[in-house]
């Protein structure tokens, strides 16, 4: 009843075709080959509710899938035999995770699977429900225990229960609470009197929910040997459970919710646990310890981790991927393009590769061994979920769920090489080509000399006419400053900016000055733009302009007419100055070197 009815349809195997619509990032032809793509699967799952499995020993590895359905309704185990529905069975609560492991060695290997949903494991062999695993109890609190025995027994009434369970909230966080008095504080006044009559007489259980669960190998670390349970529960606890009896092994404590869980080593032996929290920070367990080892603060929330031989691969909400040492010490960041939806390992141990894949929300998945790039697969929706491994009789399948519910199922090239890409860093092959460099010659060999013996007075009057040229660059500067000869106010009151151009072949020019106020918010007025030349070389029609007032980002043009004098070729600079009124040191200035004029053409 609990674990519903399976039933088994017709399978079609996997057919292996190539698809032009998927290309890796250089353009080449993809490693990848299409095999299924099914818009109307109606899946909605996350990469830790999926598995691959030699579920009858038959070695055709099918796909299970722990189904979300709509989120309240609908959850449903499903297991897909190549393309096809395999079978499917229905599920009380939300799954959180799904994995297969040996529970013995008896003849034939058929693995267990493991359902994680609510507080339970529902256990799976042969197809058929199994066992199933409730979590233990948690300590209920005295003060929420006391004030249910009142309002029980007649003293209170349920608007102070709802007083006190506040009051306890507040204190101690929602965690310390039951579901059954969080329930209570989320309904109206209306409806407390009718709920606590209903529910007063009934013992008060408080039960943790299991947020994560994996694997961990028992004595042996071949593929096929006996593998414990671990779990991550809303308690911030991890449990490690017997295979066989489904007893509680070992308990450890965490500071906060576990999310990801990557498992390595042997519990009888020594093993390590690597844990994604929710409060943004990964911790290490290892095999003796009851609290956390080492600490890893990440600067955002996690959105998958993966472990890598020794090193943890974390993919985080800021479009970055992180990789860190066994210590925490972070070797390197990658930025992505787009956000990241989904981590899953790539490993092909027949070729002995490992690599990072991660689905971006730009629909397309990037494949990056170590920290460099290698492939690049475009897919036809946003993947939410995916897993790499044998599917069928394919070594290398890689399945993904789509955002919107569809089944996408490619297989690597038998030819496929990651290896042959430059994945090396530094420079390129081509820098290593060897340059057709000229001998030394004598004169070249003189000047090695010379320097090798008076290399130390070479240095002091290299330092010596570098800090001269330092100190005129600073005089320079500060008299520029003084004397207002910038074209560009250095003053935050008078943001101004000046520009002039010349117009003409002469004798007669026309002289533009632009003039802009910087400034974003202030305004300038009672401003003026006078000129300084030689009177005996030319005369302007406007040598004083009378600046109006100067809108912020603006700018403004001035326009004044020069007439040159002189025939003779000779020609001056001509210097712009703006004023305030009252004020005879100018804000800024402009020096404007005039053209030579042309002589006049008597016709």
């Amino acid at each position: 009843r609990i674990f519903g009815i399976m039933s088994a349809e017709s399978t079609v195997p996997i057919r292996r075709t190539s698809s032009p619509k998927t290309a890796d990032g250089d353009g080449e032809t993809t490693a990848w080959l299409h095999a299924h793509y099914d818009p109307v699967a109606s899946l909605y799952t996350f990469t830790t509710c999926l598995a691959l499995s030699d579920l009858n020993a038959d070695g055709d590895h099918k796909l299970l899938v722990a189904d979300l359905g709509t989120g309240t309704y609908d959850m449903k185990l499903k297991v897909y035999k190549g393309t096809t529905l395999h079978m499917e069975s229905a599920i009380v609560d939300l799954p959180t995770g799904i994995c297969t492991f040996y529970m013995d060695q008896n003849e034939p290997l058929i693995p267990a699977v493991a359902v994680a949903s609510g507080p339970f494991i529902y256990i799976y062999k042969n197809s058929r429900p199994y066992f199933k695993f409730t979590t233990p109890p948690l300590e209920v609190n005295a003060v929420e225990t006391d004030a249910w025995n009142q309002v029980k027994e007649g003293i209170i009434d349920a608007t102070v229960l709802r007083e006190k369970l506040i009051e306890l909230r507040n204190e101690a966080g929602e965690h310390e609470l039951t579901v059954r008095s969080l329930r209570l504080l989320q309904l109206p006044p209306d409806d407390l009197e009718m709920f606590t009559s209903q529910h007063k007489h009934m013992p008060l259980k408080k039960q943790t929910v299991i947020t994560c669960i994996s694997t961990l190998k028992k004595s042996h670390s071949e593929e096929n040997a006996v593998s414990c349970l671990v779990i991550g529960t809303e308690a911030s606890h991890v449990y490690t459970l017997d295979p066989q009896a489904f007893t509680i092994l070992a308990t450890m404590a965490l500071p906060s919710v576990p999310v990801f869980m990557c498992v390595s080593g042997l519990f009888d032996v020594e093993y390590s646990i690597v844990v994604s929290c929710r409060d943004g920070n990964v911790y290490t367990l290892k095999r003796g310890s009851k609290t956390p080892k080492y600490c890893i603060e990440l600067a955002s929330q996690p959105i998958g981790m993966e472990r890598v031989g020794k090193n943890v691969v974390v993919g985080c909400m800021d479009k970055t991927l992180l990789c860190y040492s066994p210590k925490g010490k972070k070797l390197w960041t990658v930025y992505m393009p787009d956000d990241i939806t989904a981590l899953e390992l790539m490993q092909h141990e027949a070729r002995g590769f490992k690599a990072i894949m991660v689905a971006l929300k730009n629909a397309e998945v990037h494949v990056y061994k170590d920290k460099y790039l290698v492939n690049i697969l475009k897919c036809e929706d946003v993947v939410n979920a995916m897993k790499f491994g044998r599917f069928g009789r394919e070594d290398g399948a890689l399945i993904m769920v789509t955002r919107g519910g569809g089944l996408i199922i490619k297989l690597l090239k038998r030819t496929a090489n990651f290896e042959a890409r430059e994945l090396a860093p530094g420079p390129p092959s081509s820098q290593s080509v060897k340059l057709n460099i000229p001998r030394k010659s004598k004169v070249a060999v003189d000047q090695i000399h010379r320097e090798r013996a008076n290399g130390t007075e070479m240095h002091q009057v290299f330092q010596s006419n570098l800090l001269k040229l330092q100190l005129a660059a600073g005089r320079s500067y500060v008299k520029s400053i003084q004397t207002s000869l910038n074209p560009i106010s250095s003053t935050q009151a008078e943001p101004l900016k000046l520009s002039a151009r010349v117009q003409g072949i002469g004798p007669l020019f026309k002289l533009t000055v632009e003039l802009q106020n910087t400034s974003s918010s202030t305004s300038l007025m009672k401003l003026l733009i006078a000129f300084r030349y030689d009177e005996t070389l030319y005369s302007l029609s406007r040598p004083l302009i009378e600046v109006p007032f100067l809108v912020p980002s603006l700018s403004y043009s001035f326009e004044t007419l020069v007439q040159c004098h002189s025939d003779a070729g000779v020609t001056d600079a001509i210097k712009a100055y703006v004023l305030r009124e009252g004020n005879t040191v100018p804000i800024i200035s402009a020096v404007i070197n005039m053209p030579v004029s042309e002589s006049v053409v008597i016709v």
